[in-house]
């Protein structure tokens, strides 16, 4: 009785063993398999975002050589170039913000009592610009033409303005 009870727990022991082993073994690769799997759909997620980036960076002053190569060969080399440059009329263009009757180069009368001012710029290239404007009842954007001076100023000319309906 004695040497069959060994064998029983003997054999139960080592069916214990197979059992454990081979689940182990499936669960390793299992996992693997999902790793591959999960890394290959990260990384096409990643080169789809990096493709639609792309695409939206294309109208950029930063993507476009032919509107940089226009500000190397301009005459004057103090904020021509096009790393400074963008901040510099970015910030020319919000600083007509503070103006009472809000900034003229939203291309918008004022409706209430709020004041159209821009929130968002965009240079496109070395003579567009895109702003985003609001009065936080009414939102708009307009397409702005800019020139660099030879005082080194920067001038506006509304192109085309449009507000979005309530």
């Amino acid at each position: 009785m004695k040497k069959s009870l060994l064998l029983y727990a003997l054999i139960l022991s080592l069916v214990f063993n197979v059992y454990t082993y081979m689940y182990l073994s499936k669960e390793v690769s299992f996992e693997q398999e999902k790793y591959k799997k999960s890394t290959a759909k990260l990384k096409d997620s990643l080169q789809a975002v990096t493709n639609k980036l792309f695409d939206a960076d294309y109208f950029t002053l930063e993507k476009n050589e032919n509107a940089q190569n226009y500000f190397e060969s301009a005459k004057s080399e103090k904020i021509r170039n096009y790393v400074t440059l963008i901040p510099y009329v970015t910030g020319k263009l919000i600083d007509f913000n503070t103006n009472p009757k809000g900034n003229p180069y939203t291309g918008q009368e004022q409706l209430g009592s709020g004041k159209f001012v821009i929130n968002k710029v965009k240079v496109l290239n070395h003579r567009w610009i895109i702003a985003d404007y609001s009065d936080g009842e009414y939102w708009g954007e307009v397409l702005l033409k800019y020139f660099i001076n030879d005082n080194e100023s920067v001038s506006f000319e509304v192109n085309q303005s449009f507000i979005y309906q309530k």
